[in-house]
């Protein structure tokens, strides 16, 4: 009786305990409303907060990690631009920005901390709130509105509800969007399904390895297994669909910096094995740098933007393609597995006695900064997440859209980057290794991006927007995938929930005209009179006199000029600057490196009260990051509204003209 008693009471007081735990947990939980509620702390999900906050609307920006700026500061300093004409808004500000840092008008490769504290420097002038380590576990619905969403903090086991009135899903997985109950895709679709060519299985020689490489650990020996990093699946018919997922990576930031320069050491797992396949690379094909295995990408300060380059490098194919769909748990083993991959690779080509030894001394001066990633292991913060979710919305952007045979109406961003995939599995084929899935197919100019694309269907939510795991087929969001990109779009998607907000609407249902208007006439969300570019392109604003030939690719905008070479007549290109234009402007003129550009370009401003005569030398243009030219400065001038002009001229030889950029300066 006595040990019942004693039982009955032990039960009671872990019963009143657990009331007690509860309680306490309950105590610990909030709920805070806003206006706007953006999920993902990355380049997109800043953008986007301060935007919403510029437009007077109440945020909050909840990122599950501890650092913003996703990518654009984890490590992807040599920026994906495609075509600069596509980039513009806050996006565009913030490679201003990175270029002010730097002492030049605008830059495209940066350091990992610059991005960060540039990021950082967003949401203080903003006064935005930020929610760190904050992981989304639920969404509450009323019909097809999102009312709240749940979050959970692992560190202090805290459960907070969010409500909005219009959510954001800035995340690269897209965790909102499907909690949602939003209608997504993971992987490839079948060519078939939307009349495409490059979808689907695609077995090309982009980052591929040599042939004849024998898969087994054994050579000649298939009962020995194969090699780590080989799957068991076989070929299929080429363009048709699966769930596989192109090849995440990290983009590594090292340094040569002696006094800044942590040495590379063995890493957790490391496992030498899971290298043999790059020997055997090695072995079809002479290792005469660091180049021949890395895209070895020079960042300032002596420091690095490493990526994948030929058919073993950092990209760990084939072992991602739960992580779209997976737990936190999961996700957190497929992240780690990639790290101790990465760190493990570099600490192989640094000490394996297989690697020419010139290989491993070149390596040996290279080591992770101190300067980066102090509060993360001097690792970076963020996976390349290249592509997860991607939401099935009013709109699905398709190859048709990247190669300009539909056309939208509807555009509130841009896209310019080749249609883009890693590889998405690596098998054996007629008993050789092989990488499938590459894709690099480029040969066109910038297109708009549908407003339809970045908002799901309306009977499914109401009043969500989703710039990053955006409505695109896996070969069309391999164009639209860029950092810069993802920018514009949550720009756009911010104004867009302010206008819903203020207009009571579904965000489907707001004036895209309108907002295509605002975004045009207020770039910066600040009233600030906006740039003035005038494309040579532009049949209003450009008079020619003589014989100038287009080029598509390498310039700004959809072509640049080119003087036809040995004639008399006189070639000439004037832009016309509209009377509107009145007060101080910097000018600026684009200059595209071609192949055989003229030694030199003669240039007249006049500024509607007297004429200046300057000269490009086009050895002095030096074009940095992954574009083919750079905006020139031309000098600043008052301009009174009378005519004035900027006018090119050429002599015989091969000049460029491109476009002009007029900058406000106060």
């Amino acid at each position: 009786m006595m040990y019942r008693n004693a039982k009955l009471i032990k039960t009671l007081l872990c019963l009143l305990a657990f009331l007690l735990v509860t309680k306490a947990n309950f105590a610990q939980s909030t709920s805070k409303s806003y206006d706007i509620c953006i999920y993902g702390g990355t380049s997109a999900g800043v953008i986007a907060a301060y935007t919403a906050a510029k437009l007077g609307k109440s945020v909050l920006l909840i990122e599950p990690g501890k650092n913003l700026g996703g990518m654009s500061s984890g490590g992807l300093g040599l920026t994906d631009i495609g075509n600069k004409y596509a980039i513009s808004g806050l996006a565009l500000d913030f490679y201003r920005r990175v270029g002010s840092h730097y002492g030049r008008f605008e830059q495209w490769v940066f350091e990992p901390h610059v991005a960060e504290n540039l990021f950082n420097d967003y949401v203080k002038r903003g006064h935005v709130p930020v929610l760190f380590q904050n992981r989304i576990t639920g969404v509450v619905k009323k019909g097809n509105k999102i009312v709240s969403i749940r979050l959970d903090n692992p560190n202090k086991k805290q459960i907070t509800a969010v409500n909005a009135k219009v959510f954001i899903d800035c995340s690269y997985e897209g965790d909102l969007m499907a909690r949602a109950g939003v209608s997504y895709t993971v992987g490839r679709e079948a060519n078939a399904e939307y009349g495409e060519t490059f979808n689907g299985v695609q077995l090309m020689n982009g980052h591929q390895l040599p042939q004849g490489i024998d898969p087994y650990k054994i050579k000649g020996d298939p009962s020995s297994g194969l090699l780590w990093g080989i799957g068991k699946g076989t070929l299929k018919e080429t363009g048709s669909g699966d769930k596989k997922v192109q090849a995440y990576n990290f983009r590594i930031c090292l340094t040569n910096n002696p006094k800044n320069r942590i040495p590379i050491t063995k890493p957790d797992n490391y496992k030498p094995e899971r290298y043999e396949l790059l020997i055997r690379q090695m072995e079809k094909r002479t290792w005469k740098s660091l180049q021949d295995v890395f895209i070895w990408s020079g960042m300032p300060n002596q420091k690095t933007d490493i990526n994948n380059r030929n058919g073993f490098s950092t990209d760990m194919i084939g072992m991602n393609w739960d992580y779209p769909e997976a737990d936190y748990s999961k996700r957190a083993e497929i992240w780690k597995a990639h790290t101790d991959y990465t760190k493990g690779l570099l600490f192989f080509v640094g000490t394996d006695p297989r690697v020419p030894e010139h290989i491993r001394e070149e390596i040996a001066q290279w080591g992770y900064p101190k300067d980066e990633y102090q509060d993360h292991g001097n690792w970076s913060h963020q996976l390349y997440i290249r592509e997860a979710r991607r939401m099935k919305g009013e709109l699905v952007m398709t190859q048709h859209h990247c190669q300009g045979r539909e056309t939208v109406t509807d555009g509130v961003g841009m896209a310019a980057y080749t249609m883009d995939s890693h590889n998405c599995d690596r098998i054996v084929v007629n008993g050789e290794v092989r990488n499938e899935g590459n894709v690099e197919e480029g040969g066109f100019g910038p297109y708009p991006i549908s407003y339809r694309a970045i908002v799901p269907k309306e009977k499914e939510v109401s009043n969500l927007i989703v710039p990053v795991c955006l409505s695109a087929t896996h070969i069309a969001y391999g164009s639209i995938r860029m950092e810069p990109v993802f920018m514009v779009l949550a720009q756009s998607a911010a104004t867009a929930a302010a206008q819903a907000i203020n207009q009571k609407v579904a965000v489907q249902q707001i004036n895209v005209a309108k907002l295509q208007q605002q975004l045009k006439a207020d770039p910066l969300v600040d009233g600030s009179r906006p740039e003035i570019v005038i494309d040579n392109s532009n049949p209003d604003g450009v008079t020619l006199k003589g014989r100038w030939n287009s080029q598509k690719h390498g310039g700004y905008g959809p072509d640049f000029l080119v003087a036809s070479e040995n004639t008399d007549q006189p070639q000439t290109i004037r832009y016309h600057l509209a009377q509107q234009t009145k007060g101080k402007y910097e000018v600026f003129t684009y200059y595209p490196k071609s192949a055989k550009t003229a030694t030199e370009s003669k240039i007249t401003i006049f500024d509607g009260q007297q004429e200046k005569q300057l000269s490009i030398k086009d050895s002095e243009v030096k074009v940095l990051g992954q574009t083919s030219g750079e905006w020139v400065s031309l000098g600043t001038y008052s301009f009174s509204g009378k005519p004035a002009f900027v006018e090119i001229a050429a002599s015989g030889t091969a000049t460029v003209a491109d476009a002009i950029l007029l900058v406000p300066r106060e």
